[in-house]
């Protein structure tokens, strides 16, 4: 057996950010009142940690890319029908999960754009809300109080029944890899690159993403 560094430090971190604050952002949301202000402070955090990932699936460690784990929708179907019978230990995602990580992020984006334009009517609206017409205000609303915040909840618990799946069924460890970065395998592979010169590049990108995004925020400001 051979350990292999998958996961590099920044995937890592930001995989626990982004679970910490879509639970922030469900309960604020679900509370409203005071708590809304840190609500749209938690989608601003969430939107620069999705184009974070995004811009990270092209230049992260190798495992993070997403030319290392995408796949076509034949070989998911096809890996789905095996991990009934079989178990496989593959490094980094497996091909559903690659579809989970595209589906949840564009999931995620897309619901934080779409904050950005929302109008609750009552207290708080998004910050860019001035620059559409009501009627774009109103379907942006509707999107993320009513099927975009549902779709990103069924996701979260596929994803949750998932890791229950493999680890308990399938006897496959994911989530110790997640916080360790270093995952078991039958075979050597490729690790990841995670030094200190590419977690500083990250943490430099993230910023570079949420002064990105606090510049979106603040270019209706009169």
């Amino acid at each position: 057996m051979f350990s292999v560094r998958v996961w590099d430090l920044p995937t890592r971190v930001c995989h626990g950010a982004l679970a910490l604050l879509f639970f922030a952002l469900v309960l604020s949301g679900q509370i409203g009142g005071d708590l809304m202000v840190w609500h749209m402070r938690c989608g601003y955090a969430m939107l620069s940690l999705v184009i974070w990932r995004i811009l990270w699936g092209f230049i992260g460690g190798y495992w993070s890319r997403f030319s290392s784990f995408m796949s076509t929708p034949r070989q998911a179907w096809q890996f789905a029908r095996r991990s009934l019978t079989q178990t496989a230990r593959l490094a980094g995602h497996n091909p559903l999960g690659a579809w989970s990580v595209l589906a949840m992020l564009c999931c995620l984006g897309l619901q934080a754009v779409a904050g950005l334009f929302s109008d609750d009517q009552i207290s708080t609206s998004g910050p860019l809300t001035a620059l559409v017409s009501g009627a774009w205000v109103e379907r942006a609303t509707q999107w993320h109080t009513g099927p975009g915040k549902w779709a990103l909840i069924a996701l979260v618990v596929l994803h949750l029944g998932s890791i229950y799946w493999y680890q308990r069924i399938r006897k496959i460890e994911l989530l110790k890899p997640m916080l360790t970065g270093d995952q078991v395998l039958e075979k050597p592979t490729q690790d990841s690159k995670d030094s200190a010169a590419s977690r500083l590049l990250a943490a430099m990108l993230f910023l570079l993403c949420a002064l990105a995004v606090g510049l979106i925020v603040t270019s209706s400001a009169p």
